[in-house]
């Protein structure tokens, strides 16, 4: 971690003068952050990431191509009645990035679900809520079906299932999702086209203006460009690839088999996101979850956590705060 000023700390610092006034506070909020590098029973690769707060725990996974830090104004208002943590998927953020294997399983949304149950168990954690966003999310949604004995509840931020994307690709859809093709292509292509061109590629995705867009100071962006090295262009490359080749057969098999999300579960998306604009996610959630909790359309794009912080916080916060009915 880089404690400069303008490095994660001072990042942390201006997300969160918005709502904590008092600077003591802010400086304890600070001193109470655990940061942890933890090994997975992948051997070799480690999961860096950071707990903080008191209370039930609560794992929040971020998606594509963030890390952490896009939990940074959610995730100390949680802190206040959970113990939060926040995690690097692997291939993202400074989590390792091993190199893909043939078949691409390593890149796969089960091995990510297996890290993250792996690092929750080092800090003690058998059970808990999982909350996550875009690949975060799907990574959340594999864990709920391989471990619904870990998971206590499970949010879904802006997505929709990946056996219902494929299977409802349409031409708009697909100019919305062009990377999940360009990136799945056979390893080389699109790592020879990014490297070198990362913060072109990165400000680009996340600097665009427009409905539905914007949310992300410089500084921020500055941060993901830093993470944005040719090892995790690979890596990100291969989780595309095992969502073709590996999650999109696993979950066809799954929802054939008529196989859905056990735990309690709450689906938020973004009223100018393209899960909204090109699919209904009241419709199609029901068919790939038990029992949905709640479904809530955020004023925000696809990034609920920068575009609709407050939203999202409250609607977090009163899913995983309710009494859990037996």
């Amino acid at each position: 971690m880089r404690f400069g000023f303008d490095g994660q700390l001072g990042i942390f610092f201006r997300s969160h003068l918005g709502y904590v006034r008092n600077p003591l506070t802010l400086m304890l909020m600070i001193m109470t952050i655990e940061s942890f590098k933890l090994p997975t029973t992948d051997l070799g690769v480690h999961i860096v990431g950071r707990k903080r707060g008191n209370g039930p725990p609560l794992l929040l996974l971020h998606g594509n191509p963030l890390t952490h830090l896009s939990w940074e104004r959610i995730a100390p208002r949680l802190a206040d009645e959970f113990t939060v943590v926040t995690t690097d998927l692997r291939g993202y953020g400074d989590s390792d990035k091993p190199q893909g294997l043939p078949d691409h399983s390593n890149y796969s949304f089960r091995r990510m679900a297996q890290d993250q149950v792996d690092v929750m168990g080092q800090l003690g954690f058998e059970r808990f809520g999982v909350a996550g966003h875009d690949r975060g999310a799907r990574t959340a949604f594999r864990m709920a079906l391989d471990h619904p004995e870990k998971v206590s509840r499970v949010a879904f931020l802006d997505i929709l299932p990946t056996h219902c994307v494929f299977q409802n690709i349409k031409a708009q859809m697909a100019m919305d999702l062009y990377h999940w093709w360009f990136m799945a292509q056979p390893d080389g292509f699109p790592e020879t086209f990014l490297s070198g061109k990362e913060q072109y590629y990165i400000s680009t995705k996340l600097l665009k203006q427009g409905p539905g867009k914007g949310g992300f100071t410089q500084r921020e962006v500055d941060e993901y460009i830093r993470v944005c090295t040719p090892e995790n262009i690979h890596a990100v490359c291969e989780d595309y690839r095992a969502a073709f080749h590996i999650d999109l057969p696993m979950d066809t098999r799954d929802f054939e088999a008529g196989r859905k999300v056990q735990p309690p579960a709450l689906v938020l998306w973004g009223a100018q996101s393209h899960t909204a604009l090109r699919h209904d996610p009241r419709e199609e959630w029901p068919k790939y979850c038990q029992h949905i909790v709640d479904m809530i359309e955020l004023p925000c794009g696809h990034y609920p956590n920068e575009q609709a912080p407050d939203e999202t916080y409250q609607a977090l916060q009163t899913f995983f705060s309710a009494p859990l009915k037996t």
